[in-house]
């Protein structure tokens, strides 16, 4: 369950932060001394409402996300394994987050904490320190063990120190005189709207339009290259690197008002207006999903399977776990406008 080459820390000497070339830092985040945000990692901080303490490090493809009424706090010499999700939550010192975990809004971890990989803890959960946690939803399934331990020191380079508290504040570090990416296929090229925005790490390819208002965020990539269209609505978000693709002779609708959490795969599938499918869930081919459904984080829709308006759908496989009365609400995670940076076209890319 290693969240992934922990030793690349080099240890807890004191460094400056390091951002990889293809991160992406929107607003403003605490970096502490000796961390790291590797290629492809992205990090959302409106309010200054992120922290990465000391010596942690986020991994490649992983997602943070934090406000003011979300705020998110990584300890010290603690490690996020790839493609990771962190949603407004704590995370204590020298943990090891598996590859592909999600951790929500108001989330506790404590510290010297294992998460096995693909680990979802639901917002509002706590899990105490030196433990060993797995599933979706996390459960622990025992104290960590000497040979937990043992294994923690040899991925720390032999030294479970913890270095003090130190913060670096580093700002937006993309440019934004240009928004995006646009790939054409089979001579087809994407037709975005002169209103929506685009990051400039999202990549858009072939037989793709985008309405009006709409935000398609960092490191999200939307892949139009089968016979079938991709078309999103007006008002969508498409948040952080998540993947939109589908099957040959298949289409991928998403309706006005949608919004689509970081880290989701939407493959090949109609959802209807106004529903939220939060972080790291799964919308597999042929799947529909009336208007207004929520779709729960990690959750997996799988192919062919169809969801009345108004469903809650949670679990793997997911089910219909409720009834909604009313649209679901505007998550707290979601972009605001002012998040945004300056919204100029994107060009096609011969």
């Amino acid at each position: 369950m290693s969240a992934g080459p922990a030793n690349a820390l080099g240890g807890p000497q004191a460094g400056s932060p390091q951002v990889a070339r293809s991160a992406v830092v929107v607003g403003t985040v605490r970096l502490g001394e000796g961390s790291l945000l590797a290629e492809g990692a992205v990090i959302r901080s409106a309010d200054q409402a992120v922290e990465v303490g000391t010596g942690s490090v986020v991994l490649e493809n992983s997602v943070v996300v934090g406000n003011r009424g979300i705020p998110t706090t990584i300890g010290r010499r603690t490690v996020f394994g790839h493609r990771c999700t962190v949603i407004g939550a704590t995370v204590g010192d020298l943990c090891e987050i598996g590859n592909a975990s999600t951790l929500m809004p108001g989330a506790r971890v404590g510290d010297r904490v294992f998460l096995g990989e693909g680990t979802l803890v639901p917002a509002g959960m706590m899990l105490p320190s030196d433990v060993v946690a797995v599933g979706r939803p996390a459960r622990v399934v025992r104290s960590a063990s000497a040979d937990d331990r043992r294994r923690l020191l040899a991925l720390r380079d032999g030294d479970l120190s913890v270095p003090p508290r130190t913060a670096t504040t580093v700002e937006q570090a993309q440019e934004t005189t240009a928004m995006g990416q646009l790939y054409a296929y089979r001579g087809i090229v994407p037709t975005i709207a002169a209103s929506a925005a685009l990051f400039p790490t999202a990549e858009i390819t072939g037989d793709v339009v985008v309405g009006e208002r709409t935000i398609i965020g960092a490191g999200v990539k939307i892949i139009g290259d089968s016979h079938g269209p991709v078309r999103i609505g007006s008002d969508v978000q498409i948040l952080e690197n998540t993947v939109l693709h589908l099957l040959p002779d298949n289409d991928l609708i998403i309706e006005d008002g949608v919004i689509v959490g970081p880290g989701a795969m939407i493959h090949g599938c109609r959802i209807g207006a106004g529903s939220v499918i939060e972080p790291g869930a799964i919308v597999c081919d042929s799947s529909v999903l009336g208007g207004g459904c929520l779709v729960r984080a990690g959750a997996v829709v799988k192919q062919r399977s169809r969801f009345a308006a108004g469903s809650e759908v949670d679990g793997f496989p997911a089910v219909d776990v409720g009834r909604l009365s009313e649209l679901p609400e505007i998550p707290s995670w979601a972009l605001r406008r002012d998040d945004l940076p300056i919204p100029t076209p994107a060009s096609p890319v011969e």
